[in-house]
């Protein structure tokens, strides 16, 4: 039996920019600076590079970060999902010091298909951590490279603690596996709000609501019924709310996604519509995102993608990670810092003279981290 939810509502003074020069977005809930880490002027901040392509794309930020004489000291841990014996007491050092710290930058952690009975280090963190709102941010960016669709600009939100990715599977039988998604009305009004003061706060005119309900009566049942309650308590506000089936989301995004402007969801189908959104803009590389609960912030590229194929190449695209890391900025209210380094960033992707092959240049992530930094 289901227990009615306290009604979640983030207080203003919690409010972050989260964006760009140009358009700086309000993130509802961001976790508030007065409990950050802040030692001889300097804030402290956890840094998990991840794998793959982590480590060049943390080093990326690291360079520009020095050069731009930012006020931060980085807690660094090397986390690897590769490594079958990752050190625990190296995952509790690195849990402890998010908790500890509050605010986190963090690549993607790989995931293995074939390892039975491996959980997820990114789903673990974020469950412990219970941040549960996933915020990526798709839009057209100024620049010389092919793109898709123009004119988009979506809120991709998905809810980050249950659904498919509750890791809840058994084998009853052999031969037969049940795997259980989970959906509590709780959690789905939690996010169904923080979608809404989202919208609200960021002058977003559409809230979309995706789902499976017309085949999983039940469990996204529950979450559509929960968010057309949410729903109605800002009608007055002038917010259109919607609700689409995922299959033909899908399509609508590919086709018309200017259509969209707010999107949320479960675990699952976010993940897949975040990277449809990305094809459409110029790929995964340059799509920034935030995981946001209560107490603590980890900010990571929006796309969760590895990028083993190419893991010391210097090739790989840093530009979501900088992205990811000046929301950061803006979150420790150290907007000048962010709007320096903001600037100089989309300097270089607008000349289009240094870029990374995924955006049809042939410059290193060296050269390109070089570049943002002349421009500072």
């Amino acid at each position: 039996m289901l227990r009615a939810a306290a009604i979640y509502r983030p207080a203003s003074a919690s409010v972050r920019s989260f964006g760009t020069v140009a358009t700086k977005t309000q993130i509802p809930g961001t976790v508030d600076i007065k409990g950050t880490s802040v030692y001889a002027g300097k804030h402290t901040v956890t840094l998990i590079p991840g794998d793959g392509v982590g480590t060049d794309m943390a080093g990326s930020v690291q360079a520009i970060f020095k050069a731009a004489q930012v006020p931060v000291e980085f807690e660094t841990f090397d986390l690897s999902s590769y490594n079958p014996a990752t050190d625990a007491n190296k995952l509790k050092q690195a849990m402890d010091s998010i908790k500890r710290n509050k605010i986190a930058l963090k690549g993607i952690l790989h995931t293995p298909v074939s390892r039975l009975g491996h959980i997820s280090l990114n789903v673990g963190m974020r469950k412990e951590l219970d941040i549960y709102a996933s915020l990526s941010l798709i839009r057209n960016m100024d620049g010389k490279w092919a793109t898709r669709q123009q004119n988009v600009d979506i809120a991709l939100i998905r809810e980050n603690t249950e659904g498919e990715y509750s890791g809840l599977e058994h084998a009853p039988v052999s031969g037969v596996v049940e795997s259980l998604k989970v959906v509590t009305r709780e959690k789905t009004e939690r996010i169904a709000r923080f979608a809404f003061d989202f919208a609200l706060k960021n002058g977003r005119k559409k809230v979309t609501c995706i789902h499976k309900a017309n085949i999983m009566k039940l469990g996204d049942g529950l979450f559509l019924r929960t968010f057309r309650d949410v729903a109605k308590e800002y009608e007055s506000s002038g917010i259109k709310f919607e609700d689409m089936i995922v299959d033909n989301a899908s399509m609508q995004l590919v086709a018309k996604p200017t259509q969209f402007d707010v999107i949320v969801c479960g675990n699952l189908y976010g993940n897949i519509l975040s990277n449809i959104g990305a094809a459409l803009i110029g790929g995964p590389g340059i799509v920034p995102g935030a995981n946001i609960g209560r107490n603590y912030a980890v900010f990571e590229p929006g796309c969760r993608h590895v990028g083993s194929s190419i893991k010391g190449s210097n090739s790989a695209n840093p530009t979501a990670l900088i992205l990811s890391s000046i929301h950061m900025l803006r979150s420790l209210e150290l907007d000048s810092h962010a709007d320096r380094i903001s600037k100089a960033l989309h300097t270089v992707l607008a000349e289009g003279k240094v870029l990374t092959p995924d955006l049809e240049g042939t410059s290193s992530t060296t050269d390109f981290t070089k570049e943002v930094i002349s421009k500072l």
